[in-house]
């Protein structure tokens, strides 16, 4: 799908310049292999209010939102298996916790100019919390989806449609349990359209009763 490419893509150019270079092959590595979701949630934001923002923007922001995901996400996974009680060898592991790092604080500058920026102080912060209550019920990926939502139908300044944050948690739990993305992409075009107030004017108008908002 397009933009699954175009989403990786921008994540993988956004960390460019990042040394030293075994660091940077790290995250590409990690970013080459991972989903993709939320930064392609911010595109289909973006294309669901038709957002008449540059291409380059509203790549910044899907990378923004993909980079905060991975870092955080790593984080999580660092934290339920300490990297220093396998096989792994120190110094790999502590170039992962230096990528997670690394990750999140590109994220953060990619956002920090944006609408979007105050919502991702917010999903970092609600992160924190979660991880301290042992929390495992998608908050993650629940936070990272509204702020994809945020970051995309702000691109040209536009508001931030109601009711997105229902969605973002009914999207989480979606994710999780389906084996195919690409229509669960198309539903969400149609979704976050009607939730902006538009018409969608791309696809018929109807979808199920269990995705309408």
């Amino acid at each position: 799908m397009e933009e699954a490419v175009r989403a990786r893509g921008a994540a993988r150019e956004a960390i460019g310049d990042i040394t030293p270079a075994h660091l940077r092959d790290h995250i590409d590595g990690l970013l080459e292999s991972s989903t993709v979701v939320p930064g392609v949630l911010t595109l289909l934001s973006a294309r669901a209010v038709e957002s008449g923002a540059s291409t380059g923007e509203v790549e910044s922001r899907a990378a923004g939102v993909q980079l905060i995901y991975e870092g955080l996400g790593l984080t999580r996974t660092l934290a339920r298996d300490e990297p220093w009680d396998g096989e792994q060898p120190y110094t790999e592991s502590n170039v992962a916790i230096l990528a997670a790092d690394v990750m999140v604080s590109r994220g953060f500058s990619l956002l920090a100019r944006t609408e979007a920026a105050d919502t991702a102080v917010r999903t970092v912060k609600s992160f924190g919390r979660d991880q301290t209550e042992r929390r495992d019920d998608h908050a993650l990926e629940t936070d990272v989806f509204e702020l994809a939502i945020v970051a995309g139908t702000t691109a040209t300044g536009g508001e931030v449609p109601t009711g997105i944050r229902r969605y973002a948690e009914r999207l989480a739990t979606s994710v999780a349990y389906r084996d195919s993305t690409e229509m669960l992409f198309d539903e969400a075009v149609d979704i976050l359209t009607k939730l902006s107030g538009r018409r969608p004017n791309w696809r018929d108008e109807t979808t199920s009763s269990a995705t309408d908002p």
